[in-house]
């Protein structure tokens, strides 16, 4: 019997975020990677994947796709049967980090789109990563994403709210997975979801940043097979 996985993508990803991951994971297992490309409300994006969903899930999302997954299990926790958190966190946008959000909208509405791509790989990725093929991987999705959805997702991401208090209400085997170079998302944010959620398990990504499934897709698939065998 296959076990379906939905895979829902980070802030200006597509579905080449997973391809590598994919590409290794058990035989008896079906992904699909969800579209987070229309709405620009976390809610939204939790609403459509249901609608386009099976009736039972596994589930896993990346940064932004982490924020869509948590809001899921808050809308229909009962089809979730694992739950796998990426690089991601489960508090709210600091004003900072929203001040910083806002100035990078501003460089794109100039149309300076791939200058803030390029901007932004030194706190995506691990400094091994930043020359070479990983870092045009991430560039070139972000122009694939394009500006609209850029600006749809970044409006989500800012008015997303505190996850914190629903953790200790998921009751799935879940995956608390970090790259250990992730400059955005720091161990201790990943340290936190963990103890927060009581069947977690933390893994922690080698020779990774904020996009493992990218830079260390070994190590990813084989913590996501561990994962769903629970």
């Amino acid at each position: 019997m296959f076990q379906p996985l939905v895979m829902v993508p980070g802030l200006r990803c597509d579905g080449f975020l997973y391809h590598p991951v994919i590409l290794r994971l058990d035989s008896h297992i079906a992904p699909a990677v969800a579209d987070v490309s229309l709405d620009d409300t976390i809610a939204g994006m939790a609403g459509r994947i249901l609608a386009a969903a099976p009736p039972r899930f596994a589930l896993a999302g990346l940064s932004m796709g982490g924020y869509v997954v948590l809001e899921i299990m808050r809308q229909a926790p009962e089809r979730v049967t694992h739950l796998a958190l990426l690089d991601t966190n489960a508090r709210p946008d600091t004003d900072e980090r929203k001040q910083a959000r806002l100035a990078e909208m501003e460089l794109v509405r100039q149309g300076k789109s791939a200058l803030v791509s390029r901007m932004a790989l030194p706190g995506l990725l691990a400094p091994a990563h930043l020359e070479g093929p990983v870092a045009d991987q991430v560039h070139d999705m972000a122009m694939r994403v394009g500006t609209d959805t850029y600006l749809r997702q970044q409006a989500a991401i800012m008015a997303r709210i505190d996850s914190r208090p629903f953790l200790r209400d998921i009751g799935v085997p879940t995956l608390v997975g970090v790259g250990a170079e992730d400059k955005l998302i720091p161990l201790p944010l990943s340290e936190e979801m963990a103890g927060l959620i009581p069947s977690a398990e933390l893994t922690i990504f080698p020779n990774a940043g904020h996009v493992p499934t990218l830079e260390n897709p070994e190590a990813v698939a084989e913590a996501m097979n561990a994962w769903l065998r629970r």
